[in-house]
């Protein structure tokens, strides 16, 4: 058997022949890129190019010239630039030294491109071994370093040039511009650290300067609305020239710039030109009031107020809408304009209590509001509006749940579906949350005549069963409902045996249920017969349990009322002054004063009369002001307590100031937490053992329960 072996023998390659082979093909490609006389590169000079320069490489040593061919690659390119690139950029200036580093540039870029194909083999096994820069770094570091490095800031002053003449409306060449800004980047090889350092944050001071200057002209001048105009077109502008020739990255923080030195010190004015208007009117509102003699006159002028009020607004926003102005810093400077209404007290009122005051006005029957449907509509929802300019919207919820329970319970509301849409309008721009105690006690009175009609049903299937009188009785939800003052009032017989009968029909529906009478939201109808004729008397319970007392008695003392219906002396005072003081003296008193004291007595004005057959005998105001507030500090306490132990709960430790940043990020939407009254709850939580402080620093916290 014959065994045969084949090989093929590689003749060797010396480094200058090699070498001068390939510098052939780099004159050849040189002539190329300089536009000069020269046939296009063919597959097979590119492939023995690629070949010589793999065979020299794959040479055993001492004929092995990769270390050789890496540094005249090196050379080549060096020798390239400081010959070729480098002169001819330099001798031209402004637009025309850009246009001729971007063709350098893409030349250049060429070049390296078709190096790198032909050096590949270096790439691939050669740089990777040595740990050396790959032959494109290696390409991007001698450009950076011979010609960037000498001509960046001409052409940074050049480009930010470019850009003022664009913003002064002159057409520019935005194709050159974004070419050379891709220099800026690309010579960051993958990183923008370059780009940002040699233009970007000397654009940014630039146009902050320009800015600065244009916002100063146009405060020379006197403030309007074209102002925000062009200052928001401005901004248009500057986002179209990030998106048309700069790097993306830049575009925030050019925002940010442009409204910080234009937006700002416009929103400025505009801030203290719209503080202004709403402190006028805040102080005619108060001289005013302070000059009117009566409580109702008063009313009436914080009611003009708060419509003047809603009025400057809506001017305001409908500038807003007209001229499409969308910029928070400006609607942030409407906000903070109103502040000299929505978070100030007025008169002694808080806005929040006037907002409250106004809703009732629009949607109770014989309001002074007399609007369309429509109108009213279009006013509830700019009473919203302003109404998220309050931080204490808890207070306006406590006095408008206080006012929506008397237009309830009372039967005053002009139209439900008023009182529905003012309740969704809410929970649309502050939460679930915040109305659900109010659309609690809607539904509660729906769920209430319900219950009316059992208990009709359940007197009608049991004769026997008789509460003796015309009985309603509205059956409501204890957590939904504003608390009532409400002492433990000792009925007189005729309405004990009404309040039996109804315990014994609830008691036949749930078994679960406590009944607690308020008797303070109690009406009755009742019929006076006096000498000159009978009259129906609509009064509150209280003032028919008093009235009942003289079916049995022609006079009685202040302590003999007091003893036998269980009142407190408050409570007395203010129902026997309606009854014998006020415009409709049902009883005489002795004496005959004007102010109810312990020692008067009180009998049965029998020759009373009126023009009319039926007369409702108001009781008198109380100021449910200071009940509302007192409820709300409670609410709020309860509230600060929860948000701590929440923080803490998830937290376990953490330090005082953390804890109350925490405290009042959490709160914010619902109000304005005291500082004083987070410390005082924090050492409240400590003494009943939620928190601890901690021994060595008594500034941290841990959290126990």
């Amino acid at each position: 058997m014959i065994s045969v072996s084949a090989g093929i023998c590689r003749q060797l390659i010396e480094f200058d022949q090699g070498w001068d082979y390939i510098q052939s093909m780099l004159t050849k490609i040189k002539r190329i890129l300089e536009g000069l006389p020269e046939p296009q590169f063919s597959s097979v000079e590119y492939m023995n190019v690629y070949t010589t320069i793999y065979n020299m490489c794959t040479q055993k040593p001492p004929h092995n010239y990769s270390q050789q061919l890496y540094d005249k690659y090196k050379e080549a390119l060096e020798e390239y630039v400081t010959t070729t690139v480098l002169p001819s950029v330099r001798e031209k200036h402004d637009e025309f030294m850009l246009r001729e580093l971007v063709r350098r540039w893409a030349n250049y870029r060429v070049m390296i491109r078709w190096l790198s194909n032909c050096f590949n083999f270096l790439d691939r096994f050669f740089i990777p071994r040595r740990s050396l820069l790959s032959l494109n770094d290696v390409g991007l570091t001698c450009f950076r370093d011979l010609v960037y490095r000498e001509i960046n800031v001409n052409a940074r002053v050049t480009i930010i040039g470019l850009v003022d003449k664009e913003r002064a409306g002159e057409q520019i060449d935005r194709a050159l511009v974004k070419n050379v800004i891709d220099v800026f980047v690309g010579i960051g090889m993958g990183q923008i650290n370059t780009y940002q350092e040699d233009f970007e944050e000397h654009m940014l001071r630039h146009a902050g300067e320009y800015y600065t200057c244009k916002a100063s002209s146009w405060l020379l001048e006197d403030f309007c609305f074209d102002h925000l105009v062009k200052a928001e077109e401005c901004l248009r502008r500057e986002r179209a020239r990030v998106s048309h020739y700069m790097h993306s990255s830049s575009e925030q923080k050019l925002v940010e710039k442009v409204q910080h030195e234009l937006f700002e010190p416009l929103a400025n004015v505009f801030k203290q030109k719209v503080s202004a208007e709403v402190k006028t009117l805040v102080q005619q509102a108060e001289y005013a009031a302070n000059n009117q003699a009566s409580d109702r006159a008063s009313g009436m002028l914080e009611q003009v107020l708060v419509t003047k009020m809603i009025e400057l607004h809506d001017k305001y926003m409908a500038h807003f809408e007209d001229f499409l102005i969308k910029n928070h810093i400006f609607h942030k400077a409407l906000r903070e304009a109103f502040d000299g209404f929505c978070n100030k007290s007025i008169s002694g009122n808080s806005s929040a209590q006037l907002l409250a005051a106004f809703c009732d006005d629009i949607l109770k029957k014989g309001g002074s509001q007399k609007l369309s449907d429509e109108a009213i509509e279009g006013m509830l929802e700019k009473v919203v509006n302003l109404l998220a300019y309050i931080s204490d919207k808890d207070l306006f919820a406590e006095f408008y749940r206080k006012k929506l329970s008397r237009r309830l319970l009372f039967d005053q509301s002009a139209n439900k579906e008023h009182e529905k849409s003012i309740l969704t309008k809410m929970k649309q721009q502050f939460g679930g949350q915040f109305t659900s105690k109010m659309e609690g006690m809607v539904t509660d009175l729906t769920l209430a005549r319900d219950n009316q009609t059992s208990f009709e049903e359940y007197l009608h299937s049991n004769p026997n069963v008789n509460p003796g009188m015309d009985l309603t009785v509205t059956v409501l939800t204890t957590g939904f409902w504003p608390s009532y003052k409400s002492c433990d009032l000792s009925l007189p017989a005729e309405m004990v045996k009404c309040v039996e009968v109804f315990k014994g029909f609830y008691e036949t529906k749930t078994k679960c249920r406590k009944i607690k009478w308020i008797y303070s939201l109690g009406t009755c109808n009742i019929i006076g017969k006096f000498e000159p004729k009978e009259i129906e008397l609509v009064v509150s319970t209280y003032q028919a349990a008093i009235l009942l007392l003289f079916n049995s008695a022609d006079k009685l003392s202040y302590s003999e009322i007091l003893g036998k219906l269980n009142l407190t002396h408050d409570a007395a005072v203010r129902i026997l002054h309606s009854l014998s003081c006020a415009k409709y003296k049902i009883l005489t008193k002795e004496p005959n004063a004007k102010t109810i004291s312990p020692n008067d007595n009180f009998e049965f004005n029998s020759k009373f009369t009126d023009r009319m057959r039926r007369i409702k005998i108001p009781l008198p105001p109380v100021d449910e002001r200071k009940e509302v507030i007192q409820d709300v500090d409670r609410f709020r306490r309860y509230a600060i307590d929860a948000a701590i132990v929440r923080i803490m709960k998830s937290r376990k430790v953490l330090g005082h100031q953390q804890l109350v940043v925490e405290c009042v990020e959490q709160l914010r939407h619902k109000f304005k937490p005291d500082m004083r009254a987070i410390k005082k709850q924090i050492e409240d939580l400590i003494v009943r053992d939620y928190l601890e402080r901690d021994k060595e620093n008594h500034n941290m916290f841990k959290y126990l329960a």
